[in-house]
């Protein structure tokens, strides 16, 4: 009983004692800046208690309603300190067991049945039924996955790269070369930009009001692709583009031709390549053997990032590519001339500050 009557009918606090292990276990919860705010309260209520306060001193004290000291004050006194936690609360009773649930995660995270790429929340649930004999529907499936986190009809794609010992090695050499340029001599960063869409949009877009973004037209024709070799000068920001036909050996050693006849005989000449098939191939190889003032320094393997003109390639998407409408190919070409054109105008080089060397964790 949480209440005793005094002989006249009036209501009396029940009783409450603490021994010396419980009020000082209660006293150092109430001091303690980690112990949730519920359970200090409920602490400081029975230490007023024990020290002789009525609910309604308590109440005011402690700015509580009465009924919630009384509360706790009586489960103090009919089950000790047990009495301060949280009873367990009624409510709809687990529908599947864990041996369910164990079902879907061990589908979601196995491979799909054949000839599915990734897992559906109708499919896990065929699996699980032929498993454990129980029928879940898929809404039910993919509650529970959320609950876990688990989303198995999402892919991100990675590289595994190949081991290469030398990778942050080749990495800061070709980083030393943009932030301490050969004297006296040209620094080149080359690349190819291929299969570029020329693509007309079906039906004119709509600018961007107050509120709202501009809109572009979902449904476009494709007018053919356009690829380009680029040459970044690394030291004024400048770059030599042109549209080629294929990307091979011949077509590259081609540019390469070109650039050479516009540099004087005197300078050296140092390019940065990635390991492309066109940069790699025995025709190169013995280009640059026959032209000794050109010194070839390559990316690590899956390293592309590495090489500059990827920066001027990815100003071009955002400026021109992206959100493009092109009436045919020669417009793409001509709107990829005159960005590289307009950019000349004002270039400046990149400022590149990475070193190569690999990201440290914090000591």
């Amino acid at each position: 009983m949480n209440v005793r009557r005094h002989p006249g009918g009036a209501v009396a606090a029940v009783a409450v004692t603490l021994d010396e292990t419980t009020h000082k276990a209660l006293e150092q919860l109430t001091a303690s800046a980690k112990a949730q705010v519920r359970d200090v309260l409920r602490a400081r209520i029975v230490l007023a208690a024990a020290g002789g306060q009525t609910n309604a001193e308590i109440a005011r004290e402690l700015n509580v309603a009465i009924n919630t000291v009384r509360k706790w004050r009586g489960r103090f006194a009919e089950r000790g300190p047990d009495g301060l936690k949280d009873t367990g609360r009624p409510g709809r009773p687990k529908v599947y067991d864990d041996r369910v649930r164990v079902a879907i995660v061990a589908a979601a995270t196995s491979e799909p049945p054949h000839p599915a790429a990734t897992w559906t929340h109708r499919a896990i649930a065929e699996r699980v039924a032929s498993t454990v004999f129980a029928a879940v529907s898929p809404s039910h499936i993919g509650r529970i996955l959320a609950d876990l986190d688990l989303k198995p009809h999402k892919v991100r794609s990675w590289l595994t790269r190949r081991d290469t010992p030398d990778f942050w090695q080749r990495a800061e050499h070709i980083c030393d070369l943009y932030r301490n340029p050969p004297q006296d001599a040209v620094l080149l960063s080359i690349d190819e930009k291929t299969a570029i869409a020329a693509r007309s949009r079906k039906h004119p877009g709509r600018p961007t009001t107050p509120g709202q973004a501009a809109r572009q037209e979902f449904e476009y024709v494709r007018h053919g692709t356009a690829s380009l070799v680029a040459a970044l000068d690394v030291r004024t920001g400048e770059v030599l583009t042109e549209v080629i036909a294929r990307n091979n050996a011949a077509t590259f050693t081609e540019f390469l031709d070109r650039i050479n006849a516009l540099i004087p005989d005197s300078t050296d000449i140092h390019v940065v390549l990635d390991n492309g098939s066109s940069h790699t191939a025995k025709h190169t190889k013995a280009w640059f053997k026959a032209h000794p003032r050109w010194t070839a320094h390559f990316t690590p393997p899956h390293a592309s990032w590495l090489n500059q003109v990827e920066l001027v390639f990815s100003a071009l998407t955002r400026s021109v590519l992206r959100h493009g409408d092109f009436a045919g190919r020669d417009d793409l070409i001509d709107k990829l001339d005159s960005y590289i054109i307009n950019r000349n105008k004002t270039a400046k080089p990149f400022r590149w500050t990475y070193d190569g060397t690999p990201l440290k964790e914090a000591a």
